[in-house]
């Protein structure tokens, strides 16, 4: 029964959480933020179809909290490995500041709010289930991912696309396919271009950010020559993805 494969998944995710909370805690290794925010993606591309249904609503905003949270922090984890790479000598206090905001990450309202409503959301969803408010679940599964797709394939051929919507889309549908497997066609070509294009995506808004912040601070200066021509050039690359994503989504 599609409820009960949610609720595992939903289940599996939460003990994910708390592995990535100790290995954070523990600083035991640098990709504790990132599996932790790949967990938090899949939890919320589970519940993103089921907005609206009991007990959906309070977990999905607890875990856009902590996302939100952690959004900055994984920023300044990619901008410190680019300057790992490209001048170590601007790293400055960076790693301090940025151990100092993964540890707040774990002591921060959000996350508490996070665990404890994962506690609770099994007993929720199980009540539903049994009050009958969890009939049609695969239709609207389905129903949400067409929606989604549609809404891609519009913005892919808007000559005037904003990029960043795109990237937003992008995830959306593939994130929510990877959601559901046992649902969702997600096979042929499909994959490979939405990951390639969202990879681009990914490179281009890296630059955009980082030259923004090189605005706010001055010992980023030396880099923004390069950085300007990376964000030209990823954009090109972006573009190029994109035209071919257009005809497999036209």
């Amino acid at each position: 029964m599609i409820a009960d494969r949610l609720q595992e998944r939903v289940m599996r995710l939460d003990v994910a959480l708390q592995a990535c909370a100790t290995r954070l805690a523990a600083r035991s290794d640098g990709e504790a933020l990132h599996d932790l925010r790949v967990a938090l993606r899949r939890l919320r591309s589970l519940l993103r179809p089921l907005r609206g249904l009991p007990g959906v609503d309070p977990l999905d905003e607890a875990a856009a909290a902590v996302g939100r949270l952690s959004t900055p922090l994984r920023d300044d984890e990619v901008l410190l490995q680019e300057l790992e790479s490209a001048r170590p000598d601007r790293i400055g206090s960076r790693r301090e500041q940025l151990e100092v905001g993964r540890d707040g990450l774990l002591t921060s309202p959000e996350w508490r709010q996070l665990c404890g409503t994962l506690i609770l959301w099994p007993s929720l969803w199980r009540q539903a289930g049994r009050d009958g408010a969890l009939r049609g679940l695969a239709k609207r599964i389905l129903k949400r991912q067409a929606r989604q797709g549609r809404r891609l394939g519009e913005a892919l051929r808007d000559p005037t696309h904003d990029r960043h919507r795109l990237r937003l889309l992008i995830k959306r549908v593939r994130y929510g396919a990877e959601a559901y497997p046992d649902l969702v066609d997600f096979s042929g070509a499909e994959p490979e271009l939405l990951k390639a294009a969202q990879s681009a995506l990914g490179d281009w808004h890296d630059r955009l950010q980082w030259l923004s912040r090189a605005e706010r601070e001055a010992d980023l200066q030396p880099l923004v020559d390069r950085w300007r021509e990376e964000l030209d050039s990823t954009a090109q690359q972006a573009d190029q993805v994109l035209l071919t994503l257009g005809e497999y989504f036209g």
